[in-house]
């Protein structure tokens, strides 16, 4: 025969109870932003897509101290028309020109937009001035079921931290 201390403690419940919440809320904040950044890809894909011209490519170099590898990117510029005023802009993504050590990367990039490559880009029709030559990837839309598992568990973790206690047989 069992018997409970005679002091017992609902500590140990709480402290479940606790670390199921914050897990649930980390799990939560990365639900919310993955839903973000899906939505703004998916609202990128309807925006008016309108011929553009590469202006420039230039491939940059940085290096944060002397004994790190040297980083590249390209920077491009490309001209476009929206509703008969000439543009231009130097975004090849919502978020720019990523930085790369990759020699292969940059390689490719900077083939991808040659000087006088004409190519179609993306305006964002509620500011004009910015536009786009690819839209962001729909994969975090697709992942999100992730995180959603950290939601889950961290309920069904407080949930059995907190539901009563079955009684004693």
């Amino acid at each position: 025969m069992k018997s409970e201390p005679p002091h017992s403690s609902n500590a140990g419940r709480w402290y479940l109870a606790g670390l199921g919440l914050l897990i649930a809320a980390a799990g939560a904040v990365f639900v919310f932003l993955m839903a973000r950044s899906f939505e703004r890809a998916r609202e990128m894909r309807n925006w008016p897509q309108v011929p553009c011209v590469i202006l420039s490519s230039e491939t940059e170099e940085r290096r944060h101290d002397p004994q790190s590898p040297a980083e590249f990117r390209v920077n491009v510029t490309f001209g476009y028309e929206w509703q008969g005023v000439r543009r231009t802009s130097d975004r090849p993504t919502w978020r720019g020109s990523s930085w790369t050590s990759k020699p292969d990367v940059i390689e490719f990039r900077s083939k991808e937009y040659t000087v006088g490559q004409q190519t179609v880009c993306y305006v964002n029709p509620a500011d004009p001035d910015f536009a786009i030559l690819k839209p962001d990837s729909l994969a975090p839309g697709y992942s999100i079921w992730f995180p959603a598992l950290f939601v889950v568990g961290g309920l069904g973790i407080t949930i059995r931290a907190t539901w009563p206690g079955r009684p004693a047989r």
